[in-house]
């Protein structure tokens, strides 16, 4: 765990207003999430991006859309 992860209260606002329920997702978005926010504290280059957060180009993707 990060100091940039979410903690499980921030999640839980997050997932819903997101209506995480009905969605189906390949990759936990929590972990996207977390993806994101860590690069943009850190300032870390995206390949730099450690391998327990979601893969980078999923990461990737959902920062840019």
């Amino acid at each position: 765990m990060y100091s940039t992860d979410l903690k499980e209260t921030q999640w839980q606002v997050i997932k819903k207003i997101l209506k995480m329920e009905a969605r189906k997702l390949k990759y936990d978005l929590r972990d996207i999430w977390n993806a994101i926010f860590y690069i943009v504290k850190t300032g870390c280059q995206w390949r730099m991006l450690p391998s327990n957060f979601a893969p980078l180009t999923v990461a990737l993707y959902r920062y840019h859309s």
